[in-house]
């Protein structure tokens, strides 16, 4: 298994189920009259301690909870999904974007090169971790950037062993915030930069894409509003005097949608401030609609949209 595994060559998946600190998550999609139609979904909340990502440590303490936590939302569901997409939090997985003058015609050799580099950034071994790698951005010079995500193969394993003993294969996993940006998934690129920012109770991520190219991507743990601005600020400056930033066209706003009302407001409000742009939700619907027996309110839509993005993703991939 890698991160952002291709399966061209299978069928798409049953479903997709989210593990994060605070609940598990899933969703069935299915493919009707050449749409992606969510059929069903289900959550349920973890308490504190059960599941605790982490980039060096244990991330399933408490296995048994998360187990029986991920039982129950698949038992809701009403279907049993034996192949899954799986999304785990961003902090349990590094995120570089690395330049290289020139790339290796082999794909082995290109890895150890990846492999290498990320040596100076990885706070653990990489010579055994789980690496995935994709085109970015072409850069000046004939040389190329690459969007990397490692991450121990001990936690993407704690992961994937929550799903089999649950009943389901996890053959694809990623990260929430990446997983997010394929409900962009088979459309054209955007004209101009658009900047994503994922806001969860124990993080805050932000991306930066240019094209179908992510630019720029930021983890922060979680404290509080000022810290989001301060990272929003931060973010817009570097944007401006490193990647020759001229402005966002879109600021799309994640994960905000489970906090209290007045919360959410004031998030979209200092971005605004910040920014000077408006802020928009960021809509699954881009990539899939929902059946008409499910009321898709807001709260419900911020809840499912990393597994439904990565759901689009995957059927996107899929040869017409």
């Amino acid at each position: 298994m890698s991160l952002l595994a291709s399966w061209l060559a299978s069928p798409p998946p049953d479903a997709a189920i989210e593990i994060a600190a605070d609940r598990v998550v899933a969703a069935v999609a299915t493919l009707r009259s050449g749409g992606l139609v969510v059929s069903a979904h289900a959550a349920e909340a973890l308490r504190p301690g059960v599941v605790t990502p982490s980039l060096t440590g244990p991330n399933v303490p408490d296995r048994a909870a998360a187990i029986g936590a991920l039982r129950r939302v698949i038992e809701k569901l009403g279907t049993r999904p034996r192949r899954v997409a799986l999304v785990i939090p961003d902090t349990a997985v590094k995120v570089s974007l690395l330049r290289f003058d020139s790339v290796p015609p082999r794909r082995d050799e290109f890895e150890q090169l990846v492999r290498w580099q990320l040596r100076k950034a990885a706070p653990f071994p990489v010579e055994t971790a789980a690496v995935t790698y994709a085109p970015a951005v072409a850069v000046a010079g004939g040389g190329h950037e690459f969007l990397v995500e490692v991450a121990r193969s001990e936690a993407i394993q704690e992961y994937e062993g929550l799903c089999e003993e649950a009943g389901a294969y996890a053959g694809l996993v990623d990260m929430a915030t990446l997983s997010l940006l394929g409900v962009f998934a088979g459309q054209a690129p955007a004209a101009g930069d658009w900047l994503l920012v994922h806001v969860r109770p124990d993080y805050t991520s932000i991306a930066i894409v240019r094209g179908d190219a992510v630019i720029f991507y930021r983890n922060r743990p979680e404290d509080g509003q000022e810290g989001l601005s301060d990272l929003v600020h931060q973010t817009s400056m570097y944007y401006q005097d490193r990647l020759s930033g001229a402005g966002f066209e879109h600021v799309y706003l994640a994960g905000a949608g489970h906090a209290p009302g007045a919360a959410a407001a004031a998030a979209r409000s200092g971005l605004e401030d910040r920014l000077g742009v408006a802020v928009e939700p960021l809509d699954p619907a881009r990539v899939a609609v929902f059946a008409d027996r499910i009321s898709a309110t807001p709260d419900l839509v911020d809840l499912l949209g990393p597994a439904i993005g990565l759901l689009g993703r995957t059927y996107a991939e899929v040869p017409a």
